[in-house]
């Protein structure tokens, strides 16, 4: 999209009915939204509509293009709507994966911008990051003050690129605090999570403050207040606390903030930018990482838990290929997965409406089965082509979504989790498992069992459970597919993640730093004569 076609940032503020005072504008159409300034807007408190999705294949299956689509749809009907995504991260623009704005007529923009540096959240978040494990260092290269153990630290270094050499690393070589350590993805910074879940200036210096570093040789946690890096961390983010406001390929209001790792983290965007559109907006569109069984189980047990918000309606995306390909082949086999998101989604007691996002090459035939065994369901369900035709290919789904909104404002849902704050760990994830994934149970391994017992002696073992597994089956194999049903999982390791208020329990190999793959994006990328870029997915 052109840039003259867009609309100045300040006439989108505008239309949230933003104190002028709260915005700070990077030129035209970008800025950033102070939440102190801002204050609430009377009436009605706006309704949220979680966006979440079957089991994505590879290549995806287009959330934030439904997403984007519905804030448009709700728009031309008439609605004031907002949409809030996760910022994208460098490392898969420049990989396979691309870009995070959507697609086609359904995307965020200024796309360009936004993919890459955009407002330098991301490395602010980087630089933060950095400039712990540099303190940690400099604690170990001047005597180890406050007893942190160097064979003991489990504080990475992050970039925002993807670079398969620096997953294993040397620090200090040849010196006297020479230790190995690994390069995370900035996405996958406990950095990310904790300001993504932070909801003021206070919350995010407490948080930081309680962030793990590593261990002493007596069992005893060290923590960034310790080090005394807690402030000069918050200096460097403080600004990248304000939500980032930008607008959809129609105009529609969007807040793109934050981008936590969907699999070693929550993978929502920020707390403080969804609240922020909920005091502006009458529906309020967000979206959860990967599919129903990874993500939107954490957007519910961990944001909207942290945050006290609950959802209102559950949009689940689904399309004919992904279903034909759970089914290995058969479409009318693969619609069983769309059962068991759908039963997940009642478990935690929300309404559900299905998206149909309609792919090219798509039948008419698999379309209109698909739509028969959402009616069997009792699930309202609607085609949406945003790609192709903007929002006015959403508007049968807004239409669908303003419906079962009202049904559930006569008797909207309760926060309904599958687990007890305090129950123990290992119930947790069997809660999860069962319920979710169709598990018959959980096993730890010897080395998670140590790291349990471990948290156990710092008090650290009674929370949250963030489960970082495969976004691809709901077993701990990737290859296992869409149906997999009744395996044992196994958590090979729980780290703690004390500033998010989780512990993360590994299964199988999860990547926390990717690699590019042989020929990656970035050999496609051009800058024109004009300055413009070409090339970015």
């Amino acid at each position: 999209m052109e840039p003259s076609s867009l609309r100045p940032i300040v006439d989108v503020a505008r239309d949230l009915g933003l104190d002028p005072g709260s915005v700070t504008t990077f030129g035209l159409h970008k800025a950033k939204i102070d939440p102190t300034v801002d204050g609430p807007r009377p009436g009605r408190p706006a309704r949220l509509v979680l966006v979440s999705a079957i089991m994505p294949t590879p290549t995806g299956e287009g959330k934030t293009t439904v997403s984007v689509g519905l804030t448009d749809g709700l728009r031309r009907l008439g609605i004031a709507g907002a949409v809030c995504l996760r910022e994208p991260s460098l490392g898969p623009l420049f990989g396979a994966k691309g870009g995070g704005t959507g697609g086609g007529r359904a995307r965020v923009e200024p796309s360009n911008d936004i993919n890459l540096h955009f407002t330098g959240d991301l490395h602010a978040v980087t630089s933060a990051h950095n400039l712990l494990a540099a303190m940690i260092d400099s604690d170990l290269h001047f005597g180890q003050a406050h007893g942190l153990d160097p064979a003991r630290v489990t504080w990475p270094r992050v970039l925002d690129v993807d670079d398969r050499a620096l997953r294993s690393v040397l620090v200090a070589a040849g010196r006297r605090a020479e230790r190995k350590t690994r390069f995370d993805i900035t996405a996958a910074s406990e950095v990310m999570a904790v300001l993504a879940l932070a909801a003021s200036l206070d919350d995010l210096r407490e948080r930081l403050g309680r962030i793990v570093v590593g261990w002493r040789d007596t069992g005893e946690p060290v923590t960034v207040d310790e080090l005394g890096a807690t402030d000069a961390m918050l200096v460097v983010l403080r600004e990248a606390l304000h939500p980032n406001l930008v607008q959809t390929h129609d105009g529609s209001p969007a807040l793109v903030h934050t981008g936590p790792f969907g699999n070693i983290a929550h993978g929502c965007s920020s707390v403080v930018g969804t609240r922020l559109a909920l005091r502006h907006a009458d529906v309020v569109v967000t979206e959860a990482g990967f599919g129903f069984d990874l993500g939107g189980e954490k957007f519910l047990h961990l944001k909207a838990r942290q945050a006290g918000l609950w959802p209102d309606l559950v949009v689940m995306v689904a399309t004919v290929r992904a279903l034909t390909s759970h089914g290995d082949g058969e479409l009318a086999r693969g619609v069983a997965h769309l059962d068991r998101q759908l039963a997940s989604v009642r478990a935690f007691g929300l309404p559900a409406v299905v998206a149909i996002n309609v792919f090219d090459g798509d039948t008419q035939a698999e379309l209109a089965m698909l739509e028969r065994h959402a009616e069997l369901l009792g699930v309202p369900c609607a085609r949406i082509t945003a790609f192709a035709d903007g929002g006015a290919g959403a508007e049968d789904l807004a239409t669908v979504v303003l419906d079962a909104l009202d049904r559930a404002g006569e008797a909207p849902a309760e926060p309904r989790y599958l687990y007890r704050e305090d129950a123990p760990f290992q119930a947790k994830l069997a809660a999860v498992a069962r319920t979710v994934y169709g598990a018959e149970g959980v096993v730890l391994s010897d080395a998670a069992c140590r790291d349990l017992d471990t948290l156990a002696g710092a008090g650290l073992d009674r929370l949250p459970v963030c489960i970082a597994k495969t976004h691809l089956s709901f077993s701990d194999d990737p290859k296992a597919g869409g149906l997999a049903e009744g395996m044992t999982l196994t958590v090979g390791e729980v780290r703690p993640a004390v500033g998010a208020g989780y512990l993360v329990a590994l299964m199988g190999r999860i990547m926390t730093m990717p690699g590019l793959p042989r020929d990656p994006a970035a050999r496609h990328m051009r800058v024109g004569p004009d300055g413009g870029v070409t090339g970015l997915r």
